[in-house]
């Protein structure tokens, strides 16, 4: 039933109709959102957590250590 579904020319008018419809601004957006979205549901299913990337653990260490080292003046 579906032999030949994900040929060249099938993916190429795929992509146009995309193209047509989201336009060209929001198309890569439209792209991350829908490899997110796939990335989640893969880890969700195979339950294997992913590595962080380095600028998610830099910006999480930021926020988990604000303020810490800092003691209010008093006048």
């Amino acid at each position: 039933m579906f032999t030949g579904l994900l040929q060249p020319t099938h993916l190429l008018i795929l992509l146009a109709v995309a193209l047509i419809f989201l336009g060209p601004k929001r198309l890569p957006g439209a792209g991350k959102a829908l490899g997110q979205g796939l990335r989640e549901f893969k880890t969700s299913i195979g339950g294997e957590a992913e590595p962080e990337l380095p600028e998610a653990a830099a910006a999480a260490h930021d926020e988990t250590h604000r303020g810490e080292g800092t003691r209010p003046v008093s006048t």
